[in-house]
């Protein structure tokens, strides 16, 4: 070792030396010995090392020092423990030098010993190094040292405060405190930043301690404004540091932030500025223990928001006369100008803490409305531009908000956001309309940004003032001072405009709009470009909205927005934006004025079908012909349609699934347009083509091929022409999408129309098609596997409608047989029976089939099959049968549940079909049905069959939809029955009797809901169940039956959510070996966080997430695996919704999040196990991305080692930037 090291002795020697030129070298010898790998050091060379370094810092020549200093860094990467306590405490006992040099130089140093030092050697290093910054620190000797040493243990306490903070806490903050009340301001601001530092990790007691120090210096009097205000910014920094932990003590600083507002003048305006902004952290940093003085608050921002001493009213009238005169003087002329005055400041800070009033407060927005709303718009006024844009903000947070908490739907109730801000409109508009005559561009381009967020907000919002602004829009576009970003804002706006108001309002101002439109298309800049275009798209929709009406003269804007969009259309340069844009609006004045442009259609559309073949604008030109070809002028396609479905077909081959789907659907478009057109080579090519793309791997593309398939068929001249290549083509993938256990309704209806066309195309007879489908070639059911039932059924759908397109004859020889097939023998299983079952209820369903003698009586005598796929098909085929013919198998289904015992709970399955189709169809009963359904239903509430019980509350819920009048009252006789189910059953029931549409019961059912969903507080737990169900479908269906209910409810809903430490809900299970008890009230808690779940989309202006968060969200974190993923769900909305309620408890969900993506399956678990606590994994991950997007949340301690954990785990990492990415 001593030969190999030979160098490093030479070097050693050579460092020592008197020139300057051979240290440097010797220095830089010695940085690239130590960056080598298989450097090996011992003791004694270690230790010269360090000394000769120590002394080249103190080097003369600074080029020699400075390389010093990246020789340290590399040499503390390899020091072990015992050398870096020496090094540090050498360094430390040159701390108390007297030149800036010889204090600076061991300060950076030990920076870069705690920088590269191995984590096993960082506490010792701060032990030595955290006694002497507090001496520094405290010592009256030089201010730059005490800066230095500030600014060094900011930087200890960022990276390493736990520690730091576990081994001096008190000695630190004694040290920092005293700082606060010092001259220098350079050393208060330091001192703010180092006690935000400790905050994070001081306890509770030196929180409280810090606070108390901090509001006593407050309270002294004499202090210096400067004093105070380190001060009132040292409980700001404190607030945001600690979040939620600074809660209780807002009641001892808040009072005291107010005092200083409300005694502020000119001389101490910071001081009402700092305070404001204190108040502004507290409302994002405390949210739950702030509730009590927001209204105190919003009085004093309301009363700061227009604080301006020597800007006095009169002055602003007399500016406001003379607005027209404005334009002859210079804009530095423009109002009171002093380069002292800094009331700016308070105003910017009182309209900022209203912001975030704003944003974290949605519970209050209608008392916002009321009283800070008119002061926002009077503030438009502002003659600071940079508060002015401040102001417009906070009125477009306002504007979002509103549409957050309502759900962007309309509001009944007149003291809804909504209303009141429908009330202020006008006075907002007149407000804007003066910010759009000002010379300056940002107040334009803040009141665009404020008049788009208003048409968003509320559609038609401006159509009674529109004759007011379009003066003003008009000169923002052709203004040569207006900006890009001025002129996309009101292309935004206009357009919003054009799609939300009505015509007859618009139409006087169309020739103003469109003239500084064109001029923009041809622009330079891309942006402005194609917001130009989109704009043109707009206008071109509403100059013709009716092709049959001629309500406005619209020629003399055809030739101009063609020419404009074809210019852009042809210039291949263009950015992609543009490019597309152009396509689509080209596109849509084709298809608008096609008639007007016969003459120029050979010229636009052979472009467009150029586009096509670039596959940048593939997809856009696709979409294109797509609205050419369903134009209601018929355009003449003539010219391109060839090269169309020559190119169209070929893009079916292609891997992207929307051109696929695009092409489909344009394919679709132009063949239903242009059929006769069409050669019939070209159908062959798309027929073969469609049947490999109809797989169950992509159901959306199959629906659509299907679609275009019918389509063609459709037609009696095309099908002789295809029909071969339909049988024995397109038939067979069919009839396997048909049998897929993955179909969907869309896809399921489409295959309907596709067998309905079949018939009526004739190019196959009814025979060859029904027995294929009625082939029972497919899995067994006797095991009631998922995808036969599922192929089963929509085999019989797909053979109903057949029959039914086929006409009488074929349907009734069709049900012959499958009658004849189901008299064979009704005891022994059989798919065919099973198939036949469900085939005649799906006829019976679309045909009367009283017809067939009997055919009830066979149906039914399948009840008596020993297996339970032929009961619930018979069940099944009775219900649907008796909807074709109501009045004959009604009647029938009653009389064999009365007299049948055995057979009631079937007979009552078949009810149900046929009382929920008749609910779909809006059809009524006769009253002696009714009565008997009804007493039928209620002697079965008692069922101990959960199945039969949720049946009847089915049918009681549907039966309640079609006569409301009469069930209702019923069911809520019923409420008090001291039997648990009959109760449970009747709240049930109006879950079923609400749907999203307005419908006669809403007003019956209105009054009285509150005593169904009073329930929740029941004793059984069924009840409650069924109640909180109730409540998730009114909420999500007919929010504003439950909004008025809320408040108390709320606190009875989030009871639900808690684990009992008594079981509540016992169940038996028998593992095999034994049977015990187990709680199985989980099923309760789900349904208490799915209504919570509809609750934050529909109703959350009437919650208050924060006392939601904990210990309700926190405890069902960490509860089962259905409830953790709802939770993951509801965190993650909540993040977004409800930013400021999340920060306040981010350390309370940490734990329960750190815990589920810790969790390890243990080796002998089966693969479902993996699987689950992947799934569980994942979401955890995914609800910690949406927490960290918060802003502040890194200054949450918990929060941020969570996310070291997961970045210092390769596992957990690549997930979480995979879900980020998503």
């Amino acid at each position: 070792m001593y030969a190999a090291n030979l160098p490093i002795f030479r070097i050693l020697e050579e460092v020592t030396g008197n020139n300057k030129k051979i240290r440097y070298a010797a220095t830089s010898d010695l940085l690239h010995k130590l960056k080598e790998k298989s450097l090996v050091l011992d003791q004694y060379l270690l230790s010269k090392l360090s000394n000769a370094i120590l002394h080249l810092l103190y080097d003369e020549a600074c080029e020699v020092s400075e390389l010093a200093h990246i020789c340290l860094s590399e040499l503390a990467k390899i020091l072990p423990q015992a050398n870096v306590i020496q090094l540090v405490v050498a360094l430390c006992n040159k701390l108390q030098g007297g030149t800036e040099r010889q204090f600076h130089i061991p300060i950076i140093s030990l920076k870069t010993i705690l920088c590269e030092v191995p984590s096993i050697s960082v506490k010792s290093a701060i032990v030595l190094i955290t006694p002497e910054l507090v001496k520094g620190i405290t010592s009256e000797m030089n201010l730059e040292f005490k800066c230095a040493c500030l600014d060094f243990l900011h930087d200890v306490l960022h990276k390493y405060g736990e520690v730091a903070s576990h081994l001096y806490p008190e000695l630190l903050l004694d040290a920092l405190l005293p700082q606060l009340c010092l001259n220098h301001t350079s050393v208060r601001k330091d001192s703010v930043s180092c006690i935000a530092a400790l905050a994070l990790n001081l306890s509770e007691n030196l929180l409280a301690k810090a606070t108390a120090a901090v509001v006593r210096h407050l309270k002294s009097e004499g202090v210096k404004p400067e004093i105070s205000r380190t001060n009132i910014q040292m409980l700001r920094a404190l607030s945001f540091a600690v979040g939620h932990r600074f809660g209780p003590h807002l009641r001892e600083t808040i009072p005291e932030l107010m005092n200083y507002c409300v005694t502020a003048s000119e001389i101490n305006e910071e001081l009402c500025e700092s305070s404001l902004q204190s108040l502004e952290s507290f409302l994002l940093r405390c949210p739950r223990d702030i509730s009590s003085y927001c209204d105190e608050i919003l009085h004093v921002t309301l009363e700061f928001l227009s604080y301006d001493p020597n800007f006095t009213d009169n002055m602003e009238e007399s500016i406001d006369d003379n607005i027209q005169e404005e334009d002859q003087y210079d804009e530095s002329d423009n109002g009171y100008t002093d380069d002292e005055d800094v009331s700016w400041k308070v105003r910017r800070a009182s309209v900022k803490c209203l912001s975030t009033l704003i944003i974290s407060r949605p519970e209050m927005l209608a008392k916002l409305y009321v009283e800070a709303c008119p002061n926002l718009i009077g503030r438009f006024k502002e003659r600071e531009e940079s508060v002015k844009m401040d102001v417009f903000n906070t009125f477009i947070g306002l504007l979002r908000q509103t549409g957050n908490v309502t759900n962007w739907q309309n509001e009944i109730n007149e003291s809804s956001p909504r209303s009141l801000l429908i009330q202020e409109v006008p006075n907002l508009i007149e407000s804007i309309n003066m910010q759009l005559r000002e010379k300056s561009v940002n107040a334009k381009f803040g009141a665009f940004s404020v008049l788009k967020e208003l048409a968003i907000v509320l559609p038609d919002s401006v159509a009674d003032h529109i004759e007011y602004l379009i003066p003003n829009i008009a000169k923002a576009l052709c203004d040569k001072s207006s900006t890009s970003n001025l002129k996309i804002e009101a292309f935004v706006f206009t357009r919003l405009v054009l799609a939300s108001h009505s015509s007859l309002v618009l139409y006087p101002y169309i020739q103003a709009i469109t003239g500084p439109v064109l001029l923009a298309v041809g622009q330079s800049f891309h942006k402005v470009t194609a917001e130009a275009l989109r704009l043109c798209s707009e206008i071109v929709r509403f100059v013709r909205l009716n092709i049959e009406e001629y309500t406005f003269d619209f020629t003399p804007y055809i030739y101009p927005i063609y020419n404009a969009i074809k210019e852009c259309l042809k210039d291949k340069g263009q950015y992609k934006e543009v490019k597309e844009c152009a396509i689509s609006s080209m596109g849509l004045v084709v298809s608008t004025f096609g008639d007007n442009l016969k003459k120029e259609l050979p010229e636009c559309l052979p472009i467009l079908a150029d586009r096509m073949g670039n596959e940048i604008t593939r997809l856009t030109a696709v979409k294109a012909f797509s609205v050419i070809a369903t134009s209601p002028v018929h355009v003449d396609l003539s010219c391109v349609l060839e090269h169309l479905i020559e190119e169209l077909t070929t893009f079916l081959r292609k891997a992207n699934q929307a051109l696929r789907q695009a092409t489909l659907e344009t394919l679709n478009a132009l063949i239903s347009a242009n059929s006769d057109k069409v050669g019939s080579a070209a159908y062959g090519v798309i027929i073969e083509e469609l049947s490999n793309v109809i797989r169950d791997s992509d159901l959306h593309v199959a629906a659509l091929a299907i679609k275009l398939c019918s389509t063609v068929l459709a037609d009696r001249n095309l099908a002789p022409k295809v029909g071969s290549t339909v049988r024995y083509k397109v038939f067979p993938q069919v009839l396997n999408l048909v049998r897929s256990s993955l179909l969907q309704e869309q896809v399921l209806m489409e295959l309907q129309s596709f067998f309905a066309a079949l018939i009526h195309s004739a190019v196959t007879s009814f025979d060859d098609l029904l027995g294929p489908l009625i082939s029972t070639d497919i899995p067994s059911v006797k095991s009631g596997g998922s995808f036969a039932k599922q192929a089963l059924f929509s085999t019989a759908q797909c053979v109903a409608v057949l029959c039914i397109a086929a006409g009488d004859q074929k349907c009734s020889s069709t049900v012959a047989m499958l009658a004849a097939m189901l008299k064979a023998d009704s005891t022994a299983y059989s798919e065919n029976q099973l198939l036949s079952l469900l085939c005649l209820g799906e006829i019976g369903r679309r045909r009367d089939l009283s017809f067939h003698a009997h055919i009830e009586n066979i149906v039914i005598g399948f009840f008596q099959s020993p297996f339970e796929a032929m009961n619930s098909a018979a069940s099944y085929a009775l219900g649907n049968i008796a909807v074709g013919n109501l009045s004959r198998y009604l009647p029938f289904i009653l009389d064999q549940i009365d007299n049948q015992q055995e057979k009631q709970n079937l007979l009552i399955y078949s009810l149900k079909e046929a009382i929920v189709r008749q609910s779909v169809d809006k059809a009524d009963f006769q009253d002696s049905s009714v009565e008997k359904i009804l007493k039928l239903l209620f002697s079965h509430c008692e069922s101990e069959d959960e199945d039969i019980r949720n049946v009847v509350a089915e049918n009681l819920g549907k039966i309640a939809h079609i006569m409301p009048e009469k069930v209702v009252p019923k069911l809520k006789a019923r409420l008090s029955s001291p039997a648990a189910f009959t109760r449970a059953i009747v709240v049930a029931a109006v879950k079923y009797s609400i749907t999203a549409r307005p419908e006669k019961i809403d007003e019956i059912i209105y009054p009285d809901i509150s005593s169904f969903l009073m329930l929740i507080n029941d004793q059984d737990w069924n009840v409650r169940r069924a109640a909180i169900l109730t409540l998730s479908a009114a909420a999500q269906n007919k929010p504003t039956l439950v909004k008025g209910l809320l408040p108390e409810l709320l606190p009875q809903l989030y009871g639900q959510t808690m684990i009992k430490k008594k079981p509540e809900v016992l169940i038996k299970v028998d593992d095999g070996h034994k049977k015990f008890r187990v709680d199985d009230g989980s099923e309760l808690r789900k349904a208490a966080f799915e209504c919570i779940d509809t609750l934050l989309d529909g109703c959350l202006l009437q919650m208050n997430p924060s006392s939601f968060l904990a210990p309700y969200l926190v405890s069902g974190l960490d509860d089962n695996y259905d409830i953790k993923l709802l939770c993951h769900l509801i965190l993650s909305k909540l993040a977004g919704k409800c930013r400021s309620a999340v920060l306040a408890e981010l350390d309370s969900v940490v734990g329960p999040l750190q815990k589920t993506i810790n969790y390890k399956t243990q080796e002998v678990a089966v693969q479902q196990e993996f699987d689950y606590n992947e799934d569980m994994i994942r979401s955890a991950l995914r609800a910690i991305a949406s927490l960290n997007t918060i802003s502040g949340a890194s200054n949450c301690r918990s929060f941020r080692i969570l996310m070291n954990n997961i970045m210092n785990s390769s596992t957990l990492w690549d997930k979480f930037c995979s879900i980020r990415n998503e």
